[in-house]
């Protein structure tokens, strides 16, 4: 054999190395492959998973945003009406405030008025009470002067009396 190469030598190498493959094939390649696609399988899986969860998330997140908008406006509706709420019970309390007054200043001038009257008529009673007293004191002493006139009249001698008495 030229270069000392065996024929038979390189068949039982072949032969070895076609068992070798089935073996390692059957052994090793379908249960790592097998593990592969099944690994591939899980990857995808989790992806989908994870891609859906994702999509959820997106879709949960938008919502709640537009909520949060919405609930923003709201905020701001709700303000604005304890803002018009505010504004028309402190128009409320000055009107009710303005009302009490302008009753207060009845009731003082009701009252001063009273008080007026009452004064002109304690006035009056007490002009009254003085003009009695004057026309008392002059009903007396005119009743007196009278009475003493009466009197100095009647002591005096009769015109006739005292022609006769001359």
């Amino acid at each position: 054999m030229p270069l000392n190469i065996d024929i038979q030598q390189i068949l039982l190498h072949m032969l070895n190395f076609v068992i070798l493959f089935a073996v390692l094939y059957f052994v090793l390649y379908k249960p790592v492959k097998k593990f592969m696609d099944k690994r591939d399988e899980d990857f995808n899986e989790k992806n989908d998973r994870a891609n859906r969860t994702m999509e959820e998330a997106d879709s949960a997140k938008s919502a709640y945003e537009e909520k949060l908008s919405g609930i923003e406006d709201e905020i701001k509706s709700l303000r604005e009406d304890a803002r018009k709420k505010g504004v028309e019970e402190a128009d409320a309390i000055r009107e009710q405030a303005r009302r009490e007054a302008d009753e207060i200043l009845e009731d003082a001038r009701r009252k001063a008025e009273q008080a007026k009257t009452a004064a002109v008529r304690s006035a009056d009673n007490q002009i009254r009470a003085l003009a009695e007293q004057a026309a008392e004191k002059l009903v007396i002493e005119s009743t007196a002067q009278a009475y003493e006139n009466f009197i100095e009249t009647v002591n005096r001698p009769a015109p006739e009396e005292e022609e006769n008495g001359e």
